[in-house]
């Protein structure tokens, strides 16, 4: 007699279950067909909060794959396209010191050194743009997420250049002083200067260069980082291999389709 009352009493269980089931999943068909009928798609529209973390994920995958990336050792300087040169005003000078035998003897090996401390300390100071990155980021509002995420190529790297670029600089130019001053660019930096200058006739210049390396190596390096981000974000964008997580499936996927 108790088998049968446990019996009875799984199967009402089961069967209000299946119930239970049955209405949801009309449910979510009768909405469904209620959408297409109105003209909305069949599926739910991405929330705002899928929206705004996909593609926050996205940026800091971004952010950290592209400070890797430039902040390997070599990764300036074995880059034609980002590897950092002498100053505009320098490189003009630099012909003229490379073909003047007795100038290159006294200056050549010093402008070399320069050069590869350019590289270096802008590959030291990749991975401090990390935190100034993730606060832009972290601040984005959910209109800005819509507008980026639907927004095409490129387009979160431009926001994130028009708001926090200024600021990276101004917190990135003492930290990228901090790294040249690690690679000892002072040392061969200002003697260059000061070689030049001293010549300044030879060289064809009516007035002492003073050059601002650290604002020059640090706008070199933000505009490379930049560029790394934006190549980050477009293969997102492009490959959906790329999208690694579920969110970031979600989101990209509804990019693709707006």
């Amino acid at each position: 007699m108790k088998k049968l009352v446990i019996f009875s009493l799984a199967a009402t269980v089961i069967f209000a279950a299946c119930d239970v089931l049955k209405s949801a999943a009309t449910n979510v068909a009768n909405e469904a067909l209620s959408n297409v009928a109105n003209g909305k798609p069949a599926v739910p529209s991405l929330t705002g909060d899928e929206a705004a973390g996909g593609l926050k994920e996205a940026l800091i995958n971004g952010v950290i794959n592209g400070t890797g990336t430039l902040g390997k050792v070599g990764a300036f300087a074995a880059n034609p396209s980002i590897k950092i040169l002498l100053p505009a005003e320098i490189q003009n000078i630099e012909k003229k010191i490379r073909d003047n035998y007795l100038l290159n003897a006294a200056i050549g090996k010093e402008l070399d050194k320069t050069i590869d401390a350019m590289n270096a300390g802008a590959e030291k100071s990749m991975q401090l743009a990390v935190p100034v990155f993730k606060k832009a980021i972290t601040n984005m509002s959910f209109t800005d997420a819509m507008k980026i995420l639907t927004g095409g190529q490129g387009a979160a790297t431009n926001y994130l250049k028009s708001s926090s670029q200024a600021e990276l600089q101004q917190l990135f130019m003492p930290e990228v002083k901090k790294a040249l001053d690690e690679v000892a660019v002072a040392k061969t930096w200002n003697p260059v200067v000061t070689k030049i200058n001293q010549n300044k006739k030879l060289l064809g210049l009516t007035a002492d260069i003073q050059p601002d390396l650290n604002l020059y190596v640090t706008e070199k390096a933000t505009a490379a980082l930049f560029t790394q981000i934006e190549t980050e974000e477009n293969k997102i964008r492009k490959d959906p291999v790329s999208r690694t997580s579920d969110l970031l499936k979600k989101a990209f996927d509804y990019a693709d389709k707006h």
